[in-house]
């Protein structure tokens, strides 16, 4: 059965940081943005429940979406609706929207949040491999202070992160580059309000403006098939330097099948997650190229 533990709901960023700070070993305390993964968590199917739970919901200095010199920024609350809308966004990371867009429904979209969909570290995070492949950096603070975190050296096992557990994420930055490109691919059991069996993001710049020009600092990223987010460095050997052409998307294909390990699990057999992580971005260099 679940239970009911006590819920803090600190009116300034230092309140929530000394609720946290007051957590134990023996009583932990866990932070809730949008609260969609809760009942899970108070279950204890996602580990021991908390003791105490600190709704950051009011927070209004984790909000909002800015560009910031040469990267966007984005609060630590913007939920996944907000990323759908927001001008910026579309017109800098649209990748990041069509991610957004593949999560749950509604109601999901509404109260999720990108912060939250990170601290959560489920490999199965549809914004994770974006925020992978574009190099984000996490913004933590805590009663000791701020510190950046790069995406690649955050999510470090099954739903463990680099977090100290007194610690919130408070923004996510990534880095504006001219010509940077990137895709998003997922597959589920449906097609839509699914966990994703395999899901992915390419990003690569390229000078070209009609994409089929070689690719340069290439970035696989890809969800749910492993402990957690990674990046697939083989393959990304073999598509940097070349153009999207049918040869180099056969290359790249195999490189990533024969890369990729994947996890067996309810979801999904390895086999399958090795053919359709292969499969998507054969499909994602055939696009880039026109062909």
């Amino acid at each position: 059965m679940p239970i009911e533990p006590p819920v803090v709901s600190p009116a300034t960023i230092a309140d929530a940081y000394a609720a946290l700070a007051g957590g134990t070993p023996d009583a932990p305390v866990r932070p809730i943005a949008g609260g969609t993964d809760l009942m899970v968590t108070l279950a204890g199917d996602l580990g021991d429940p908390p003791a105490r739970i600190v709704d950051l919901w009011g927070l209004e200095a984790l909000r909002g979406i800015v560009v910031d010199g040469t990267a966007l920024s984005l609060g630590a609350l913007t939920t996944f609706t907000e990323i759908r809308h927001s001008a910026l966004c579309r017109e800098h990371l649209p990748v990041l929207v069509e991610a957004a867009a593949s999560i749950g429904a509604a109601q999901i979209q509404n109260r999720g949040t990108l912060g939250g969909n990170i601290a959560n570290a489920s490999p199965a995070g549809d914004t994770l491999p974006v925020l992978l492949a574009v190099d984000a950096r996490f913004v933590l603070g805590s009663v000791r202070g701020e510190r950046e975190v790069p995406a690649k050296a955050f999510w470090t096992g099954y739903r463990r992160t680099a977090m100290a557990p007194d610690e919130l994420v408070l923004k996510i930055v990534i880095p504006l580059l001219q010509d940077r490109r990137a895709s998003f691919r997922k597959v589920g059991t449906r097609r839509a309000q699914s966990i994703s069996k395999v899901v992915m993001a390419v990003a690569w710049r390229s000078d070209a403006i009609d994409g089929s020009g070689p690719w340069h600092d290439v970035r696989v990223a890809l969800g749910s098939v492993a402990p957690t987010p990674i990046r697939a460095s083989r393959t990304e050997a073999v598509l940097e330097g070349a153009a999207p052409t049918a040869d180099v998307a056969d290359a790249a294909a195999d490189a990533l099948a024969g890369e990729l390990v994947p996890i067996d699990d309810v979801r999904s057999t390895a086999g399958y997650r090795r053919l359709a992580a292969a499969r998507i971005l054969h499909r994602c260099i055939r696009e880039a190229g026109g062909w």
